[in-house]
Order: C-alpha cells, then sequence, then structure tokens
C-alpha cells in the first residue's frame, strides 16, 4: 500500500489515541469550490511528501504491538481515491482479530460515495469523518470524534 505518512500514536484526530496513517490523492475540491489557494490546506506540505510502500502486514504489526493506540485513524489527503486500500487494510484488520475502532477522514459527503459507504458498513466499529474544509464557516466540536472540526458543515458519523 502506498502512503505518505504513517504515524504510530497520534492525540489529534480522534478520543483515542490512534495510528495515522495518510492515504491518497486529492483533486483540492474544498480549495477550489471555496476559490481559496491550495497552500491554505493543511495537507498541502503532505501532499509533497514522496509515497512510500509498506505492506498491510507491516501496518497491521505495527499497530498490535503498540499497546498506547486504540483506533486507526485514516486522513491525509482524500483516502477514498484509494478506497481499495482502505477496504484492504480493514479487511486485513478484521479477519486478524482487530476490531479496534476505524475513524476515516474524507471531504466527500455520503451522497457522493453511497456504493464505499455501503462496503464500510459490513464492517464493525466504522467512523467517518464527512465534509469539505471551508474557511468561511465556524469550527465545532464533535462529539463521535472527541475533537473540534474545522467547519461546522463537517460531521462524524459511526455507520457500523
Amino acid at each position: 500500500m502506498l502512503t505518505r505518512l504513517i504515524q504510530d500514536e497520534d492525540f489529534v484526530n480522534y478520543k483515542k489515541p490512534s495510528m495515522f496513517i495518510a492515504l491518497g490523492h486529492c483533486d483540492w475540491k474544498c480549495c477550489k469550490e471555496a476559490n481559496i489557494p491550495i497552500a491554505v490546506c493543511q495537507n498541502s506540505e503532505l501532499a509533497k511528501e514522496k509515497e512510500i510502500e509498506v505492506s498491510v502486514d507491516e501496518i497491521f504489526h505495527r499497530y498490535i504491538q503498540n499497546h498506547i493506540t486504540k483506533a486507526i485513524c485514516i486522513g491525509g489527503l482524500e483516502p477514498m481515491t484509494v478506497a481499495g486500500h482502505v477496504l484492504n487494510l480493514l479487511d486485513y484488520f478484521r479477519i486478524h482479530g482487530c476490531d479496534d475502532d476505524f475513524v476515516i477522514y474524507t471531504g466527500y459527503y455520503p451522497s457522493e460515495i453511497p456504493a464505499i459507504v455501503t462496503q464500510l458498513k459490513k464492517y464493525k466499529n466504522v467512523v467517518v469523518k464527512f465534509g469539505r474544509f471551508k474557511n468561511d464557516r465556524p469550527k465545532r466540536y464533535d462529539d463521535i470524534l472527541g475533537v473540534t472540526l474545522v467547519s461546522d458543515n463537517q460531521y462524524a458519523e459511526r455507520i457500523s
């Protein structure tokens, strides 16, 4: 699997200590819709990072051996552009007996990716943060994630 970042311990993106995995590519839909420069995006620097190949098995073992983390958080650019990789990772964890929360940050809304949401519902303990960054909106605290999101049109949903 190609990733731009694996952070073994993250305490920012979810209420539980998480492994954070940055996946995917971005079409910069948030910036384009808001007519703002791509440099404004928190992920613009991450997009410049070289992708590295990491096996699903290696990710799993790094996670399982860490006694601090209690969830897997996938974000970065736009993980739904590589939804197959997200599903393969989720499937691998579930087959190997790990039912910890999987949290996926996407800029899409459910109506834009219904087939992917349907596939994700087949697995236990999946949370998806939906919605684009909108720089002209106030921040909001999300009870499901346990974090403050950058704009009030964004929200998390426990889909399974």
